[in-house]
């Protein structure tokens, strides 16, 4: 077994064999199994490699085997409720911990036996036992209740402690290897051949040579390339390589080692571990041969990752565009988690706020994996950086960290910290806060753990004059005027406080909750009367100017600043200044037109091939991971492998197909696709308690049809777009009377299972609806 993919396709058999053991019952054993967000904590590696050793193995063998290690004396269990009926709701749990797999199968649970335990909680569970002890393997299963009916119990999962045991440790897999073929290989000439690996990787080669005599092979790496050749000074930070391979007499396999760049592996750099060895990004591979000839096979591209199903997500539409943009992002975050950490890119290797919420939400989008977001919040919250919005970012983080997994250890663990990060200390009598005002005082600075300078206004990257930038020109930032008093960091200065008021709540702290509301109504307050322009309906970038940039204006429009009255003149006013802003504020961008329903500029946005776009990174730029900037002349030292470059891995399942939790651990969640002039789209987005499906059919004007799949032990509230007049809808073939909610029609609290909604107009339908009900689908349980 060499792939982490035959491990997930032997646990989806097991899974399925357990299915057609229990389809009569309804109620299904649980499956993907997690301990502290880990699904496969069994899983042992060699060599980076999944490989057959046992967790036995790996704790006589910790140098030469890698495991994933849980590190908390009482980790967190969670579960995905299985049952092949409608509406169901978890209402119980029990589960059995053991010192051995016999001892469970035998029915004598000697850690812990929780007995029935009236919950529906799937997704966070304290295994309260005996203290776990260090360096042991403990085996644990538990079955539920699924609308009073119980299942049989889950197959068994095995997870092993660490040497050291600590409150909230954050468990992580090791890093995996990936063996890869090319996807071509020519002869340039007699003795050059040129090797293309189809798109780029983090990783080196192997091949296995045979020479008659003692040489020199020249191998060449890199990830620029123009007609089977090698750009050898690509410039910027495009990487290239070159390295030479001494070659034995014989027959023999070979590993291209790859020297540390100074750039990468500084005192600020994720350094990578010892058992991974050192990696490059490179899509193509040059070999030259020197005197002797030498005969080479079986070339090879060991790529490094963090462990990662690429069958967990997926989408298709009815635009090509978009489905380039969906598989050319959804690689991009595989392909930039080889430090096992969010960083920036391979130049610096540094892990950044702005750079890691995108990378984050991307994550969240297209795997089924938790452990990487936190580790790296994590490590920013003791290791913040200099951008004065970005620290703020660290309470989004975290909010989202327990929005999209149920589990409130990150946000107990650090609370006091995230408090710190809304950098209240710079506010004035307004509200308002302010870098430039004197009151970066040494306490303030320690308290938020900013270890070199002080916190600098950044808006967007790159700024003129910074970057490989010039003076004279214009960088990302739209020309935004710096004044003491800077609306963009005001605005998410809000939206901070925002988070910690509900992450007040969420802990039950009700006098912070009230505290951080109060703040956060007192700073909109003195924003709009302060940085809003009401003669020319726009924000400008600060007080003292009259400036309005895009940044000015989109960023009160994502966190819900901008009153009502005020949002067209906001929104027409974002729409004529384009996609002035980099790929880091495009996030932002679109997120703040899907929010407020213009999905069609952003639908624009998302797929038209322009300068600044992602189509142009896929066919002009001919990336295939994403760039830290839109092109080479927005920022001439970028990286072509950044991760915060992947907006739209997130955008397409949250935004454009509308599927987003609504509360903690998607226990509910909502389904409000915004499809614009698409057709047709599917998705499958993979969540804490299961995979949530979305497919629909648009006919702007006649009819909107609805497939969705919601997991079991949650609900959903669905809405369907209005586009014509005296809509008629129905569920699973029932007539329905939704509520109106804006340019929707929301059916709320469907229960889960598969249904289908249909929404079709008076003026074109001929199918009369004279018996309609009320939605109240969260009621009904089946039979």
């Amino acid at each position: 077994m060499k792939t982490f993919d035959k491990i997930i396709v032997a646990t989806v058999l097991v899974a399925a064999i357990s299915v057609r053991g229990f389809a009569g019952h309804g109620a299904l054993p649980p499956s993907h199994l997690t301990c502290d967000l880990l699904e496969h904590t069994d899983l042992v590696f060699s060599n980076c490699y999944p490989s057959p050793f046992s967790l036995s193995d790996y704790l006589r063998d910790p140098i030469h085997l890698q495991a994933p290690v849980i590190n908390s004396p009482e980790p967190m269990l969670g579960w995905v409720v299985k049952d092949s009926r409608n509406n169901v709701l978890q209402t119980a749990y029990q589960i059995q911990v053991a010192t051995s797999l016999e001892a469970l199968q035998a029915g004598q649970p000697d850690v812990w036996d929780s007995g029935k335990v009236l919950s529906d909680d799937s997704t966070a569970v304290k295994l309260c036992s005996r203290p776990l002890g260090t360096n042991s393997i403990y085996c644990w299963r538990v079955r539920t209740w699924n609308n009073g009916d119980a299942s049989a119990f889950s197959a068994p999962k095995a997870f092993v402690t660490g040497p050291q045991l600590y409150a909230h440790g954050t468990a992580r897999y090791p890093l995996q290897k990936t063996d890869e073929p090319p996807k071509s290989a020519v002869a340039v000439t007699d003795k050059i051949s040129f090797v293309d690996f189809g798109r780029a990787a983090f990783g080196r080669i192997h091949l296995q040579a045979s020479s008659p005599s003692a040489t020199v092979l020249t191998i060449r790496l890199g990830e620029v390339a123009r007609q089977n050749r090698l750009n050898q000074n690509p410039g910027g930070s495009r990487r290239f390589r070159e390295i030479k391979l001494p070659i034995e007499p014989g027959t023999r396999m070979y590993t291209v080692l790859i020297p540390p760049d100074a750039r990468n592996t500084g005192k600020a750099a994720i350094k990578l571990p010892a058992y991974a060895g050192e990696v490059m990004p490179f899509r193509y591979c040059e070999i030259e041969q020197g005197e002797v000839p030498v005969r080479f096979a079986g070339i090879t591209r060991e790529s490094l990752h963090y462990p990662f199903d690429d069958s967990a997500a997926a989408f298709h539409g009815s635009d090509q565009v978009l489905n380039d943009l969906w598989e050319f992002c959804k690689y991009s975050i595989k392909a930039t988690s080889f430090a096992g950490t969010y960083i920036d890119g391979d130049r610096e290797r540094i892990p950044y706020e702005a750079d890691a919420l995108i990378n984050q939400k991307c994550h969240y989008a297209v795997d089924r994996e938790f452990s990487l977001a936190r580790h790296t919040a994590e490590y920013l919250i003791q290791n913040p950086t200099w951008p004065t919005e970005w620290p703020l970012q660290s309470i989004w983080l975290a909010w989202n960290d327990y929005l999209f997994t149920g589990n409130r250890e990150f946000l107990l663990k650090y609370y006091s910290d995230l408090k710190a990060k809304t950098l209240l200390p710079l506010a004035d009598e307004s509200g308002l806060i302010s870098t430039r005002t004197g009151k970066q005082s040494p306490e303030f600075l320690a308290g938020i753990h900013l270890k070199n300078g002080a916190l600098r206004d950044i808006v967007d990257w790159p700024q003129s004059g910074t970057a490989g930038v010039g003076k004279s020109e214009p960088g990302e930032t739209d020309g935004f005027v710096f004044t003491n008093l800077n609306t963009v960091v005001n605005a998410y200065h809000f939206h901070a406080l925002q988070l910690m008021a509900q992450s007040a709540v969420a802990l039950g702290k009700m006098d912070d909750a009230i505290f951080f509301s109060g703040r956060a109504e007192k700073v909109k307050a003195s924003f709009n009367q302060m940085l809003f322009d009401e003669k020319r309906g726009v924000y400008v970038d600060g007080l003292g100017t009259g400036h309005a940039s895009l940044h000015a204006n989109f960023f009160p429009l994502v966190f819900g600043l901008v009153p009502e009255a005020g949002k067209s003149g906001v929104i027409k006013f974002i729409e004529s200044r384009g996609m002035a802003c980099s790929v880091y504020g495009a996030q932002h961008l679109l997120d703040g037109l899907y929010e407020v329903g213009a999905a069609d500029y952003a639908f624009q946005l998302l797929t038209t091939n322009g300068l600044r776009s992602w189509p142009h990174m896929i066919y002009d730029v001919g990336t295939t991971i994403t760039l830290e900037a839109w092109d080479d002349q927005f920022k001439t030292n970028e990286d072509w492998n950044h991760a915060w470059g992947a907006a739209p891995a997130n955008l397409i399942p949250f935004q454009l197909m509308g599927v987003q939790p609504t509360e903690p651990g998607w226990k509910k969640f909502q389904i409000k696709p915004q499809p614009a002039s698409l057709a047709q789209a599917s998705l499958a987005l993979p969540t804490i308690r299961g995979t949530i499906e979305v497919s629909f059919t648009n006919q702007p004007g006649r009819q909107f049809e609805l497939h969705v799949t919601i997991p079991a032990n949650s609900q959903a509230d669905v809405f369907v777009p209005l586009t014509g007049e005296k809509p008629q809808v129905s569920l699973d073939g029932q007539p329905m009377d939704g509520s109106k909610v804006g340019a929707f029609l929301c059916l709320s609290q469907v229960g889960s299972g598969s249904h289908r909604v249909l929404l079709r107009y008076a003026s074109v339908s001929t199918v009369a609806s004279p018996n309609r009900r009320h939605n109240s689908v969260a009621s009904q349980q089946s039979p």
